[in-house]
């Protein structure tokens, strides 16, 4: 069976030029969506702290949602749903400025948002009351408590699911192809479909996405290290 691989074709300079653009793309994405994620995880988790029922129950339903449908049905719903509830000229922009990107984006980042906010709710939850009693005798305001005090602590504790999500949004990213994303995946496919080299080229894929899964989770396991030692 090895005898018969043939990577030569696949590694010519057009596919090889062609694989490292999916590989950027896919970075982008990946950047974009966890920024979005970890920003509107923060928040939901900090207001569903702040006691307020009715935020408490909008949170907890949002998260509900984003957990229980899957991703593609919701990749789907931003790109072929959201659109139509748009103006024509807002419509005419989106399509003029990569909306598939744009709506890839929102869906992955926005579903993501979710499993963030749970992982900094728990951690929130473990930071021991009297760092709040602590920071808020020193004159801090709830603000600035929150902000200086109790989230990089939180942080520290939830660094372990944190990471382990970012794996899963990163791998997410290859649903965007749905969508015509010409992200990773995409990049594989279309050369295969040149190629004619399907399991080489699926196999290359293969490769590179459990490279950058490992070395995710690799400096993961870094920054955890150097937190706890950090926060002793």
């Amino acid at each position: 069976m090895l005898a018969h691989l043939n990577f030569s074709g696949i590694f010519a300079a057009p596919n090889l030029q062609h694989l490292v653009w999916g590989l950027q793309y896919t970075a982008l994405l990946t950047l974009t969506s966890w920024l979005l994620a970890v920003s509107l995880g923060t928040v939901m988790a900090t207001l569903r702290t702040m006691g307020n029922p009715f935020v408490e129950k909008l949170i907890a339903g949002y998260v509900a949602y984003h957990q229980n449908v899957p991703m593609l049905a919701q990749l789907f719903l931003w790109y072929f749903g959201f659109p139509t509830l748009l103006p024509d000229s807002a419509q005419t922009w989106i399509n003029a400025h990569s909306g598939e990107f744009i709506f890839a984006s929102l869906a992955l980042g926005l579903c993501m948002a979710a499993y963030y906010s749970e992982d900094i709710r728990s951690g929130l939850r473990a930071v021991p009351h009297g760092q709040h009693e602590a920071a808020r005798s020193l004159g801090l305001s709830y603000a600035k408590s929150m902000r200086y005090v109790i989230l990089p602590q939180s942080f520290r504790i939830a660094m372990p699911p944190f990471i382990n999500h970012t794996v899963v949004l990163f791998k997410n990213t290859s649903l965007a192809m749905a969508i015509g994303v010409a992200e990773l995946t995409y990049t594989v496919r279309d050369i295969e479909n040149q190629t004619f080299r399907t399991f080489e080229i699926y196999l290359i894929g293969t490769v590179v996405y459990l490279a950058i899964s490992l070395s995710l989770m690799g400096a993961g396991a870094a920054i955890t290290r150097r937190t706890r030692i950090a926060a002793k």
